[in-house]
């Protein structure tokens, strides 16, 4: 497995969100090095290498933000071919357009398959599917352009998202779970019953999910979100999944994190994802 840092928040300023989400990666692997990990002999983790960032194109505007969306792209790609499982700390959520796009294309290359697509599931206060420039757009961007086939959004705070994107998403074969309750029964399912060929599958995490009382430092505070215990669960099983073929933490705003707690949970969260994966070998 790799890690690829993603510090790039120009997404986040063009969608009004508060800067700072370029400190992420540096505020995750801080945080990682805080822990260590004890678990039974016969569970055998992963060997992760961390392949450092992906530079941003230097400017503030759109064109800036897609030159940095292509650098993206052809990191994960590149990584992919060589048959590496990647993960991605972020940096603005607009970067897991860049990111899911450049592990399929080296997905459609490894397979000679031109047409594939993946299934996604991110777990995030907001649906992520407006049709303007930003942090705001990436998931409209994945289904527009044949990345994505179908999307599940779970953990949504129904305050802060209109009418008309709900309704675009579920038009596009999309499922939505507002709030908690629900959502890890529905996104179980989905990663469970694809509704047609059990193809590869994207899991992302929008640190903003949590509540603000968890995790105060990301790039818009939520007010009445998630639970750590109520999303581990979640990202475990996405680690587990076979489906599974990229994930990523984004959002993480260290210039507002106080006492480091969203950095803190970024990093146990990275953890719960690998000690799912941890699980595929066990087969259990």
């Amino acid at each position: 497995m790799v890690l690829i840092g993603l510090p790039d928040d120009t997404g986040v300023a063009l969608n009004s969100g508060r800067v700072g989400a370029a400190g992420g990666p540096n505020a995750v692997r801080e945080a990682l090095a805080t822990y260590g990990v004890a678990s039974p002999a016969d569970v055998v983790w992963p060997r992760v290498f961390d392949a450092g960032d992906v530079v941003p194109a230097a400017g503030t505007g759109e064109e800036a933000m897609r030159a940095t969306h292509d650098r993206v792209s052809d990191a994960a790609q590149w990584l992919v071919l060589r048959g590496l499982f990647p993960i991605a700390i972020g940096g603005g959520h607009d970067l897991t357009y860049a990111f899911v796009r450049g592990v399929l294309r080296g997905l459609r290359q490894l397979k000679g398959n031109a047409h594939l697509t993946l299934d996604g599931v991110y777990l995030d206060a907001h649906l992520d599917v407006r049709d303007t420039p930003g942090s705001g757009m990436p998931f409209r961007r994945l289904i527009q352009e044949g990345f994505a086939r179908r999307l599940c959004a779970a953990g949504i705070n129904p305050f802060v998202n209109d009418r008309d994107h709900t309704g675009w998403l579920m038009a596009q074969s999309g499922s939505v779970v507002c709030g908690v309750e629900g959502m890890a029964k529905a996104v179980a399912g989905f990663c469970e019953n694809p509704g047609g060929a059990a193809g590869p599958m994207f899991f992302s995490l929008d640190m903003d999910v949590f509540d603000s009382a968890y995790a105060p430092g990301v790039s818009a505070i939520n007010p009445s979100g998630a639970s750590p215990r109520e999303i581990e669960p979640l990202i475990t099983l996405a680690g587990q999944n076979t489906r599974t073929v990229c994930f990523d933490i984004m959002e993480l705003c260290p210039a507002h994190d106080v006492q480091g707690r969203a950095a803190r949970l970024a990093a146990h969260m990275l953890l719960a994802f690998l000690a799912g994966y941890s699980r595929r070998s066990l087969g259990d």
